[in-house]
């Protein structure tokens, strides 16, 4: 028998596949973090029943459904054969409606245990416009400043890999918040998937809970983060992260020249889009070394005169900070971090 839950009954489930049978377009746009896609009705189809029910009628449509559908049945089946295992599953669609309760009953028929989620991915962008609502987020934030090159990204990325709760927005948002912050990422998620990924972490780590998190603007590239989560980042535990300029700017080389042919043409791109704000004598002659793959008097001059002017963090030890570390050592400076963060 299908058991009907809410989204907060399914979020604490555990052992359970979260299947997802809207159409692949809908799925890309954003899903319950975790689920997998098994569509009822692939995008065309979907159109196509859509507009035969604005056409002739629910009857109609109902029945170009199962024409479509049943020739795949088996194939559909195969599929969550192989991704449930021994695990429950948890089934939904836009809104609760008749795609979810056909998939629910097909798989209940086959002997699995089946959840179906009321009101769908409706109701989960409900749960997450709910948590987002809110004034502040009672979580506490150790927010990360400083100049570019500190390696304030790799640092998020080893206390993760130590179990601390790091809040990697710019990883999350597949952009590092800069006009070079695209160089060598893959596309960026749906405004949805980054508020739904924030939500899970957040989530994750408890009410009470304490997580570390970059400074960043209210902007990653075309992505907006949640106003509660600024207002964090605004109040949080502040660390400063420091570094010479020569270990920045290896810092940058290792990171934006990772790719085929170091990446030149983008960079030549992203150096270009400066233009208004260093002047396009300045741009040719950087893009000229970056042809020629001159690439530290490019990240030295942007880094002096372009970011940390921007920016203005301090290049040394400062009172106005909670916590300052030196990145030189980046394991040292991880421990060191890792050890005030243990002390909260």
């Amino acid at each position: 028998m299908v058991e009907e839950i809410t989204i907060e009954e399914a979020l604490n489930l555990k052992n359970t596949l979260f299947i997802d049978v809207r159409s692949e377009g809908e799925f890309a746009e954003a899903t319950i973090p975790g689920a997998v896609n098994i569509p009822v009705f692939e995008n065309e189809e979907r159109a196509a029943i859509g507009t035969l029910y604005h056409q002739a009628g629910p009857d109609h449509a109902r029945r170009l459904g199962l024409k479509l559908v049943a020739p795949k049945l088996p194939q559909k089946l195969t599929a969550v054969d192989r991704l449930a295992g021994d695990k429950s599953l948890a089934v939904f669609c836009w809104r609760g409606g008749q795609r979810s309760q056909f998939m629910a009953g097909l798989l209940d028929i086959m002997d699995y245990h089946v959840y179906r989620i009321v009101g769908g991915y409706k109701a989960y962008r409900q749960y997450v416009n709910t948590y987002l609502g809110r004034d502040a987020l009672t979580q506490k934030a150790v927010v990360l400043h400083g100049l570019t090159g500190v390696g304030k990204t790799e640092m998020m990325v080893a206390l993760e890999e130590r179990g601390l709760p790091a809040l990697n927005l710019e990883g999350l948002a597949e952009h590092r918040g800069s006009v070079y912050g695209k160089i060598g990422l893959p596309p960026s998620p749906s405004q949805k998937a980054f508020e739904s990924s924030i939500v899970k972490f957040l989530t994750a780590i408890g009410d009470n809970g304490i997580f570390i998190v970059e400074c960043e603007s209210r902007r990653i590239g075309n992505l907006l983060v949640p106003s509660p989560l600024v207002s964090s980042i605004k109040n949080g535990i502040r660390v400063l992260l420091y570094a010479p300029i020569e270990q920045r700017v290896k810092r940058i080389r290792d990171v934006y020249t990772c790719g085929p042919d170091n990446n030149i043409k983008e960079l030549q791109r992203a150096t270009a889009s400066l233009e208004k704000k260093i002047g396009s004598n300045r741009v040719k002659a950087l893009n000229g070394m970056l042809a020629e793959g001159n690439f530290e008097p490019v990240f030295t001059y942007l880094l002096q005169y372009y970011y940390d002017p921007l920016y203005k963090y301090p290049e040394v030890p400062d009172d106005g900070y909670d916590l300052c570390v030196d990145t030189t050592d980046m394991k040292k400076a991880v421990d060191d971090l890792a050890e005030f963060i243990k002390g909260l």
